[in-house]
């Protein structure tokens, strides 16, 4: 297996010989390609899943009809909550590879719980599910116009996870331990499955003031400042659902799954006050380095205790902050919003897949330049190109942390290894 690995990144060096030196060309739209440590079709790592490396894209045109320009995008008027419910329960049966929601999320907790050394067992009434989202744009509980987790597929996937997955509402705790949640999302939720928990950074208006733990996290290096406790929720939960946003982020590139899980540490409110190491790649020499993301897919409450990696693109973004915008010209989007919704039991697949729908929608976004840093490192432990021995609690890793690969081409969006499922709902 060393010997396969090791080969796979001597491919993966030449392959980046060579698409760097392709990548200030122009593409067929004549705009310039992001420079990536990772070929198309190279896929690094071992896939993970109920069905291994499976990728669940589920688009559904007319979930998101906001104008842009009226109102706010988190009303009732300018959303679907029908169809966001059905392509929610659609993205659980193809994670779980089966033909219901109900057996999708059998599926799905027992490869899960087999993987952990749990056996093949389902969800037990008592075991607690924490789902953190991403409020990075609220430090109130007032709605705003920037883009933040939406309100109709949170409360999509709460409803298939009570109704389609039996699981308690009681048994459900919505988080975001770094920001607050806002009224839209809580009241959806709450006027339905009162006994759900809210736990946010600020408390009040029927929301819990998050608890840490301090230190959790020993990082595999020395990492500065960086926040190193958790989130009391998210530590003390049986499982965890990491529901992200499809956007760019200046710095890494992208802020998918990996980058919600620095929401879940013990930061600031104010985002200035906060320590940011290793975060970002190194843009303009491509040089390879340590990175925190892998540390956060490596810990046992964190990546390690996810049940679902979800990546809400009912809108998605160009940019971390402000409203939804602009609108997604590429096919099979139309200049529509990406109305869709990735999702894989992979953390790897997840972000790679998302990775590459962002590339292949603004190529020209500065930031993308080797983004895919954190999911090549983690893809080839314990033979990093960076040279970092990943650890945790002080033990090195001695596996891929799940299967990374990008596609062929933005047009044809083929790959060879990780198992994408498109489905559209009209």
């Amino acid at each position: 297996m060393k010997r396969f690995i090791t080969l796979i990144l001597i491919l993966s060096t030449l392959f980046n010989i060579e698409l760097n030196a392709q990548s200030t060309t122009k593409n067929d739209n004549s705009t310039v390609k992001p420079k990536l440590f990772v070929a198309p079709n190279t896929p690094l790592g071992k896939a993970k899943g109920a069905v291994p490396g499976r990728v669940a894209w589920v688009h559904s045109p007319g979930v998101a009809k906001w104008d842009g320009e009226t109102g706010m995008w988190v009303e009732d008027r300018w959303n679907d909550q029908k169809l966001a419910d059905e392509m929610m329960r659609e993205t659980i049966k193809i994670i779980g590879g089966k033909k219901s929601a109900k057996d999708g999320w059998k599926a799905i907790f027992k490869d899960f719980n087999n993987r952990h050394g749990k056996g093949k067992k389902g969800y037990k009434k008592g075991e607690k599910i924490a789902v953190k989202l991403n409020m990075n744009n609220a430090i109130t509980h007032h709605d705003t116009i920037e883009l933040n987790s939406s309100p109709f597929v949170t409360l999509a996937l709460v409803r298939t996870m009570v109704h389609d997955g039996g699981i308690d509402p009681a048994d459900i705790i919505i988080c975001e331990p770094s920001r607050a949640i806002t009224d839209s999302i809580f009241e959806k939720i709450h006027r339905q499955f009162p006994t759900v928990t809210f736990i946010d950074n600020i408390g009040g208006d029927g929301r819990q003031k998050c608890e840490y733990y301090p230190e959790q996290i020993t990082y595999s290096v020395d990492n500065g400042k960086m926040a190193s406790g958790l989130a009391k929720c998210i530590v003390d939960a049986d499982y965890v659902i990491n529901s992200a946003l499809l956007k760019t982020h200046t710095g890494p590139g992208v802020t998918l799954t990996g980058k919600n899980w620095y929401g879940a540490t013990d930061i600031a409110l104010q985002w200035r006050k906060n320590a940011h190491n290793n975060i970002s790649q190194d843009k303009r020499h491509g040089k390879p380095g340590y990175k925190t993301f892998v540390d956060f897919i490596a810990h046992p409450h964190l990546g390690q205790k996810c049940l679902l990696f979800l990546i809400d693109g009912t809108y998605g973004s160009r940019d971390v902050n402000g409203a939804p915008y602009p609108k997604w010209q590429k096919a099979p989007f139309n200049n529509d919003w990406a109305c869709s919704i990735i999702a894989s039991q992979d953390a790897l697949a997840a972000d790679a897949v998302a990775m590459d729908l962002i590339i292949g929608e603004w190529p020209e976004f500065r930031s993308l330049n080797y983004c895919d840093e954190y999911l090549r490192e983690a893809a080839l432990i314990p033979n990093t190109p960076s040279g970092t021995v990943y650890k945790v609690n002080g033990t090195p890793l001695t596996e891929p942390l799940g299967l990374m690969e990008h596609w062929n081409n933005p047009q044809e969006k083929i790959y060879t290894a990780i198992d994408l499922i498109y489905h559209k709902i009209e």
